[in-house]
């Protein structure tokens, strides 16, 4: 899943809840789902971090080899 699909998927999840008397029942399983989606989020955004940290990093390592 892409941080798109899941942060449109999250952002259908609160529409949902916002307007809406849905059950516990149903409330708790969006719920969960949503706690499932932040978390795949939060891994794609530290996965992109670190990406972007290691590609600068050695960038600055090649500049230094290069000045």
């Amino acid at each position: 899943m892409t941080y798109k699909n899941a942060m449109d998927r999250l952002e259908e999840i609160l529409t949902k809840i916002d307007h809406s008397d849905m059950g516990i029942d149903e409330l708790a399983t969006q719920v969960q789902e949503a706690t499932v989606l932040l978390r795949r989020c939060r891994q794609i955004l530290t996965e992109t971090e670190k990406n972007v940290q290691e590609a600068l990093n050695s960038l600055d390592g090649e500049l230094e080899n290069n000045g």
